[in-house]
């Protein structure tokens, strides 16, 4: 009879500088405290994450290796070798939720090919909390990650998704460096219409989070926020 397999755990992280218990219940941290096999972005960030959680075992015992950056199936196998044998692993992205938005989505696509089991666990999402902090339409509403960074390319695109906004009701959701956060925001006022309705969230989750919603009309009107190198999500809704 062959062994019995170990789970993928997918492993929320903090989305800034808070304690856990501002941002997962006792189960997820429990949860992550009792696995010791890690599979992350950035192995340094990852060691502080697992020391804000308050892992008990020396992080110097616990098998943390990086995702690979392309889908390489060889890779992959040998990540999850763990779990083929036994052993939980937990998944980690830099920040929130992982898979969402977030490359680790090749690991969980193996380990379901490969029949390990997976279980995500229950913390924080930058998405889901600005989209429910919003005011917008919760019913239908993408993602769309980083638009274009040349100007007219991103631009463009701007008046896409609003006219897609506007065809379908649909929000729309998207985020950037936050070093262009400030060329995004003027970007927005500029080509947006009037009466479309924007969202800025910033810093979710912690002492300095912050969120508006007001159609592009008032934006233009109201005290800048403070978004320079902070980080933010950006949501519109052409009515």
């Amino acid at each position: 009879m062959s062994a019995a397999r170990g789970t993928l755990f997918l492993v929320p992280v903090a989305l800034g500088d808070t304690p856990w218990t501002r941002f997962a219940p006792a189960a997820t941290q429990q949860c992550a405290g009792g696995i010791m096999h890690f599979v992350v972005e950035n192995a340094k960030t990852a060691r502080a994450e697992l020391k804000r959680l308050e892992h008990p075992a020396p992080l110097r015992d616990v098998d943390i290796r990086v995702l690979p950056e392309t889908n390489d199936a060889a890779a992959l196998d040998a990540l999850l070798a763990p779990a083929l044998a036994g052993h939980d692993i937990g998944l980690m992205s830099e920040a929130g939720c992982p898979a969402v938005a977030d490359p680790g989505a090749r690991l969980v696509a193996r380990a379901h090919a490969l029949g390990v089991t997976v279980r995500p666990l229950v913390g924080p999402s930058s998405i889901l909390l600005a989209l429910m902090g919003s005011g917008l339409n919760g019913q239908s509403f993408a993602f769309n990650g980083y638009l274009p960074v040349a100007e007219g390319e991103r631009d463009a695109r701007i008046r896409q998704l609003e006219a897609e906004s506007h065809k379908l009701d649909r929000t729309q959701i998207f985020i950037e460096t936050p070093y262009r956060n400030e060329r995004l925001f003027d970007a927005l006022l500029a080509v947006c219409r009037p009466d479309t309705r924007l969202c800025v969230a910033r810093d979710l989750t912690t002492d300095q989070e912050w969120i508006g919603s007001r159609p592009i009309d008032s934006w233009r009107r109201a005290t800048r926020p403070e978004l320079a190198r902070r980080p933010a999500l950006f949501l519109i809704l052409a009515s």
